[in-house]
């Protein structure tokens, strides 16, 4: 993967394929992400018309984004550097229908392949699992068209957020396997916004996520002490 071995961690991509094969089970370890996608999906789906765009899916995992984008009208491509994750994606759009591009790929490798090749382009719980932050940003904002969007949710660097997503969801609720999070590779709203702006992105809007694992229920809200997201475009 010339190009893109600097901003990998194999760890990373080894603990999430060890979840490959039950990613689409609403059940399994992957249930967190059963039950944030649909939020995730509507702020992208209300902010950009979909049908007929082209959609980068960064960072897809087993394509539960990339299928509700799909689903909503967009030419989708799923790139993820975890290969199992990708065989899962490509298999289940068997039983989906729907049409996905995945590919085995990161972030600069489709920047340098597709300059400015997206109308919109999503990044969904990836920037806390990479070694460089701003190279991933910056990657991100190199496939955006003039005028296009970046959708982006990460986790806050707060006492909430360690209590949360690292005590509560990987040690007394075991809904992730322990490891999955850092703390100290979580970002601020404040640090993830200087990194757009250094990229040359305009940020336009932070909503944070509110979840109950016990209810399963998530909605869009104004505390971002967890877990965020941002919308920024790229200037015309």
């Amino acid at each position: 993967m010339t190009g893109v071995a600097s901003n990998v961690n194999a760890d990373e991509i080894a603990r999430f394929e060890k979840l490959a094969a039950r990613w689409w089970d609403p059940q399994g370890e992957s249930r967190p992400l059963h039950d944030l996608n649909p939020v995730r999906a509507a702020f992208v789906v209300e902010r950009v018309v979909l049908h007929g765009a082209r959609v980068a899916d960064v960072g897809c995992g087993g394509g539960l984004l990339s299928e509700a984008l799909a689903r909503a009208g967009a030419a989708v491509v799923g790139i993820d550097l975890g290969a199992a994750l990708i065989d899962v994606a490509r298999l289940h759009l068997h039983e989906s229908g729907l049409q996905v591009d995945y590919r085995v790929c990161g972030s600069a490798e489709l920047a340098a392949a597709e300059p400015e090749g997206f109308d919109a382009v999503c990044c969904m719980e990836l920037i806390e699992h990479v070694p460089d932050p701003a190279a991933l940003v910056a990657d991100l904002a190199a496939l955006l068209k003039p005028g296009a969007r970046l959708f982006m949710s990460t986790l806050n660097r707060t006492p909430a957020s360690f209590a949360a997503a690292i005590l509560g969801a990987e040690y007394l609720l075991r809904l992730l396997p322990r490891g999955t999070h850092h703390y100290a590779q979580f970002l601020r709203p404040s640090e993830l916004a200087a990194l757009l702006r250094r990229a040359g992105l305009e940020l336009e809007e932070v909503r944070g996520i509110a979840y109950n694992p016990l209810t399963r229920k998530a909605r869009l809200t104004a505390n971002t002490a967890v877990n965020y997201l941002v919308c920024a475009r790229k200037p015309a």
